[in-house]
């Protein structure tokens, strides 16, 4: 794919993934001419690249969508379901071309638009249900056969005396000549037969008609174009691959700046005189500059690579709209927390998650119309996706008002399918930590929407591989929710260091609430010991043990934030530090996220967050 064509596709999915999110707006307030005019605006910016690019089905697509949502906007055509949907298939098969063209398709092996769509979009334009269309009207339909049938065929051009009758505007310019002159063969649009531009009322001509090719209130459009352009040069297109060696590249400067610092600091515990004196000073100052500016440097970078969480909330609402419509159930999503930033990395793996717990929560969540009812509860269920960021952590938190899971049920179905052994005994957290062993599924029947038993194992798979964690919270007949926490970023972590057992570890601060004194002896409940924390009596866990290593004498505490809080016991804390984290790729160790150099340049081993946040355990054991 050539660069002009590149930056083609990233532009017009990203107006094509907007139009989407404006249409599902209009359809619950058909009256806003705002979205209206936004809609048609993203469909012409489409055409018009996909003209200069040789695209001759978006253009045939795109142009038949104008012009429907020129005729809604003037109010030719009715804003019925009908209008909608066909916009809705419209969008659809734009962003499948623009797919494939991402894809590596080549321009000229992308299907034509389907006749069914042609069809649908036409009925739109025309209106179900209106009196017999206008003279103007009528007018347009003939251009918008001529100008389909012209891009798909890709007939040679009409004669110039043709061409200048037929769009011969007021200002006296040939618009639709210069656009065939630019255009690449076979993309070129041509104007309406001389006979048909005559047979046209004179009112036409003054007053265009809201279905036509082209006209004053099209070109009303472009000056805001041409306004817009210019704000696009205060940003330019990067390849992530850049980024990411930047990143790198600036964590390893702190690093380096880091263990300079410490370095410096032992020196400066000898005595130095004379000139050796001047120069350590001198040195001292160099390298608290050199640390300044390495620090800004890494969050300059770190700027670049955040996105908002917006970007893969807006491809929900339709997903909700067209899941409900098909399961018969009526939901509506609501959406909080937008605007939330978080890596890059992090947007793009979400997005198959939260598609999966969307899915669950609509086909096993949400209860029918007709049940809610039944119930006394609302006919209509919702479902809210909401995020925020919390200290040093960004929280996604997905939440339905439906029936709820039942921990016994839960239980049970895993104890049939010989996930767990018949005698465990599990809390309702843990039983609600089943749904994510691989191969569960409450369903009897395996249908297109769930029940196969590979969905929520991915989730929790995506997440704890961003070095996140997911906890669930459910209620029999008020509904469930699925919290994730997940780092803002993933490169450089903030994180406290520990030692135990000879070995070096961090803990990431996100869950560390305080550092406490442990006693020699413990209460114990159920033979586990016990410390009164603030008041509240909190488990202790040894993070030796934990980790499998050789028993010590562990004297400090940490209390870690979990769903269920608990006493962290290790052997001694060691300070804070922004760690750059590497992944562990070779080999997978349980409890161990990633690797780490300290300031002092000694390896460090970096606890994961989700093993923290279920009790320094895995919850759930699978069946011997």
């Amino acid at each position: 794919m050539d660069d002009m064509l590149k930056d083609f596709v990233v532009e017009a999915m990203d107006l094509a993934v907007n139009v989407e999110e404006h249409l599902l707006r209009l359809e619950r307030d058909p009256d806003n001419k705002e979205t209206l005019n936004a809609v048609f605006r993203s469909f012409h910016t489409i055409k018009g690249g996909a003209g200069f690019m040789g695209l001759p089905a978006l253009v045939a697509a795109c142009h038949l969508t104008e012009n429907l949502f020129d005729a809604l906007r003037t109010g030719a055509a009715p804003v019925t379901p009908i209008a909608i949907e066909a916009a809705l298939q419209a969008s659809g098969f734009v962003a499948d071309q623009l797919t494939e063209l991402a894809n590596g398709a080549a321009p000229e092996s992308l299907p034509a638009m389907p006749e069914e769509l042609e069809h649908i979009l036409t009925n739109a334009i025309e209106g179900k249900g209106m009196d017999a269309p206008a003279p103007a009207a009528a007018v347009a339909e003939v251009a918008v056969a001529v100008a389909v049938a012209q891009v798909a065929e890709a007939p040679a051009a009409a004669t110039a005396s043709t061409t200048a009758m037929a769009t011969a505007s007021a200002d006296g310019l040939d618009w639709e000549g210069m656009y065939n002159a630019v255009v690449p063969a076979g993309s070129q649009v041509a104007a309406a037969p001389v006979s048909a531009v005559a047979a046209a009322p004179a009112a036409v001509a003054a007053k265009p008609a809201a279905k036509a090719w082209d006209g004053a209130e099209r070109r009303e459009e472009r000056p805001e174009v041409r306004h817009a352009a210019p704000v696009k040069e205060d940003s330019i297109r990067v390849d992530a691959v850049k980024l990411d060696a930047l990143l790198e590249v600036a964590g390893e400067s702190v690093q380096a700046a880091n263990q300079a610092a410490v370095l410096l600091e032992r020196l400066l515990q000898f005595k130095f005189e004379g000139q050796a004196a001047t120069l350590m000073a001198t040195l001292a100052e160099t390298l608290e500059r050199a640390s300044r500016y390495s620090t800004e440097l890494q969050r300059a970078t770190l700027a670049t690579r955040m996105q908002p969480v917006g970007r893969l909330f807006q491809k929900f609402p339709r997903l909700v709209r067209e899941l409900a419509k098909d399961l018969g159930k009526d939901v509506e999503l609501t959406i909080e927390g937008a605007e939330t930033e978080v890596d890059r990395v992090v947007v793009d793996s979400l997005y198959d998650p939260l598609v999966h717990m969307l899915r669950n929560s609509l086909d096993h969540g949400v209860e029918s119309p007709e049940a809610r009812l039944a119930a006394g509860k609302p006919a209509k269920s919702y479902i809210s996706l909401k995020a925020w960021q919390e200290a040093n952590s960004v929280m996604i938190v997905l939440q339905d008002d439906g029936k709820g899971m039942d921990p016994v049920f839960l239980r049970s179905k895993a104890q049939q399918k010989g996930l767990i052994s018949e005698n465990a005994q599990l809390s309702n957290d843990e039983c609600f930590q089943l749904v994510f062993l691989p191969g569960f599924s409450t369903k009897e029947v395996a249908s297109s929407v769930s029940g196969r038993g590979v969905g929520m194992d991915v989730v929790k798979t995506a997440v704890e591989k961003n070095r996140g964690a997911i906890h669930i919270e459910s209620a029999l007949g008020k509904g469930t929710k699925f919290a994730i926490r997940l780092p803002i970023e993933l490169s450089i972590v903030p994180t406290m260091l520990v030692s135990t057992s000879g070995a070096a570890l961090a803990l990431p601060m996100a869950v560390v609430q305080r550092v406490v004194e442990l006693p020699e002896t413990f209460m114990e409940v159920g033979g586990a010991p016990v410390l009164k924390d603030q008041g509240r009596p909190l488990p202790v866990r040894s993070l030796a043990g934990a980790l499998g290593y050789e028993s010590c004498s562990e004297r400090v505490g940490i209390v870690v934030a979990a769903p269920q809080p608990y006493i962290l016991a290790v052997e001694a804390v060691d300070g804070t530090a922004d760690l750059v984290i590497k992944p562990m790729t070779a080999i997978t160790v349980e409890g161990i996220t990633g690797t780490a150099r300290s300031a002092e340049g000694e390896l460090v081993l970096v606890v994961g967050l989700s093993f923290l946040m279920d009790g320094c355990r895995s919850s759930v054991r699978l069946a011997a």
